[in-house]
């Protein structure tokens, strides 16, 4: 069975440890850092074989210089030749062997150019979306268009509701508060707010998420809905889908 356990890195990533039950051998996803994923490594006396990048940003790949020196795994990530250490560059529609599992490749452009989101449809199917699909949010457009980001938001939300949603950050109280005003007549972002602070408060990650939750709370997966455009409305145009979500982009930016 592959279980997927959180290692807290920096001041709000999740670098994403793959282990099947049956090897000592494990996946990371996006090392921003290597001494969480050494200690972590060493206490549980498990070896790395695969390290997976989702884009470029620092946040996402500091630690992989440190990581292939000790261990020498098999690094995966975008067609970007500024990543050093990548050995096996993929794009859309590829498909790679991880930890016993098939993953697809989606190319998620918005966030940055570069990015990619992997896709294993197993049981349960799982989704490491990097800084794509936040739960109750979305990436931040450093290098793409509104038009991507909407784009490759869509396509995540077509996979199963039961999707796990892996993403690489703790964003989740902040952006369920915008979601409450992007969204105000939504119960279910009410609830999943009381719900997260009581996580955070503990100190307890609030991630994974699901497709159908997010389908039911993200303000960027409903742009289509009376209440997200009805308050989008109020801070620019709602014209279409892809206005509705530009607009909420902006004011997420400005929040």
């Amino acid at each position: 069975m592959l279980s997927v356990t959180p290692i807290p890195a920096l001041s709000d990533n999740y670098i994403w440890l793959l282990r099947q039950d049956t090897s000592q051998e494990v996946c990371v996803v996006d090392p921003g850092e290597a001494l969480p994923v050494i200690e972590f490594l060493e206490r549980e006396s498990l070896s790395l074989g695969t390290i997976l990048i989702t884009h470029h940003h620092p946040d996402h790949t500091d630690g992989l210089g440190e990581l292939i020196k000790r261990y020498a795994p098999r690094v995966i990530g975008p067609d970007n030749p500024s990543i050093s250490g990548v050995d096996e560059r993929v794009g859309d529609g590829d498909e790679i062997r991880v930890m016993g599992r098939l993953f697809e490749v989606f190319e998620t452009p918005g966030h940055t150019l570069d990015h990619i989101s992997y896709f294993t449809p197993g049981i349960p199917p799982l989704l490491f979306c990097g800084d794509t699909l936040f739960c109750a949010g979305c990436g931040r457009l450093f290098e793409g268009t509104p038009a991507q980001m909407h784009t490759a938001l869509q396509r995540l939300a077509t996979l199963p509701e039961e999707t796990f949603v892996f993403a690489a950050h703790e964003y989740t109280q902040a952006n369920l508060r915008f979601a409450s005003d992007a969204d105000p007549d939504n119960d279910d972002v009410k609830h999943a707010l009381s719900e997260c602070e009581k996580a955070r408060a503990l100190d307890r990650p609030t991630l994974p998420s699901t497709i159908g939750r997010e389908l039911k709370i993200n303000p960027y997966l409903r742009v289509d809905t009376e209440s997200v455009r009805a308050a989008a409305s109020q801070q620019g145009s709602v014209d279409d889908d892809l206005a509705t979500f530009a607009t909420l982009r902006e004011w997420k930016n400005r929040y």
